[in-house]
């Protein structure tokens, strides 16, 4: 269990590094450092990142000579699919919302993932859960609707991107099913593979539109961010392949205060009382929700 818990802190650790660089590269407010660097669309991003973590994938599965298409191709690309979109939906946000608030709703996820596993994997879901479920949605709802509280805030909350970062949480919790189902029969770099192998295409065709080509040092930030996205993937799917998720899941969310600090001193993000409130009932609706689904496959 140790490694699974290291595995997933080194996932959070990797992500935030990720966000950081999205941050800076993204079309959102400007960045209040680096100001000369090209602002890059989101989805090309994606696509710079979908080639890097192809090709590190791609390496790996000829040197260990596995399938690239592995065995469960039907788990594997609604994988693919869910996790593209859950990305692509959350680096949107990582440009328009602050990391804090960014990060903490994509931490819905758990709570769409045992939404999911009713129908997919045909879990049952106890009355508490269902309580601490609400409460987390409630917390969304009041960062939502900080604006109103607060007038004067310097950071303002969009219902439409929060909204977004919702969706998002969802495509995380149905691709974290998808892991559940293939990771019986699939090697990890089958179920990480997908993601790229379908973000290429899906990604490039979008980039026809308006690309926009890097210069300098941002070619040097794709990269990073493909390197570390990819070391994020396989951490995390390492560490739900190995670990029990009601265990070491409580652990991803040491990202959240991460991305508060970050958000604080690097992009001066100053968030209201509400707003905190809010991420708060989240991280103890997330939270409760793991412990009491822990406690519940303790007695069974």
């Amino acid at each position: 269990m140790g490694k699974a818990i290291f595995y997933i802190i080194a996932s959070g650790l990797s992500f935030l590094v990720v966000n950081f660089f999205v941050k800076i590269l993204g079309q959102g407010p400007d960045s209040l450092i680096f100001p000369t660097t090209e602002k890059i669309p989101t989805h090309e991003l994606v696509f710079f990142r979908s080639i890097v973590s192809f090709l590190i994938s791609l390496y790996f599965i000829k040197k260990n000579k596995l399938s690239v298409l592995g065995n469960n191709r039907k788990w594997l690309l609604i994988r693919g699919f869910s996790g593209m979109i859950a990305l692509t939906l959350f680096f949107y946000t990582i440009d328009h919302l602050p990391m804090a608030i960014a990060s903490t709703v994509q931490y819905l996820a758990p709570l769409f993932t045992v939404i999911l596993a009713v129908f997919i994997m045909k879990e049952s879901v106890s009355k508490w859960q269902w309580v601490f479920i609400t409460l987390a949605f409630f917390g969304a709802i009041i960062m939502g609707l900080s604006n109103l509280v607060v007038k004067d805030a310097t950071v303002q909350i969009s219902w439409f991107w929060l909204g977004i970062g919702v969706v998002s949480a969802f495509f995380s919790g149905l691709a974290y099913n998808s892991i559940l189902k293939a990771k019986e029969t699939e090697h990890t770099l089958n179920i990480v593979i997908y993601f790229p192998m379908l973000g290429i295409p899906v990604m490039g065709i979008w980039c026809l539109f308006d690309f926009v080509m890097p210069h300098g040092l941002s070619w040097l930030y794709l990269l990073v961010i493909g390197v570390f996205t990819q070391i994020a993937q396989i951490a995390m799917t390492k560490a739900f392949q190995i670990g029990e998720a009601s265990t070491i899941s409580p652990f991803q969310f040491i990202g959240s205060i991460y991305a508060l600090l970050v958000g604080y001193f690097i992009f001066e993000e100053k968030l209201t009382t509400a707003v905190l409130i809010g991420i708060v009932l989240i991280l103890i609706g997330v939270i409760s929700n793991i412990i009491v689904k822990h406690r519940l496959n303790k007695k069974s």
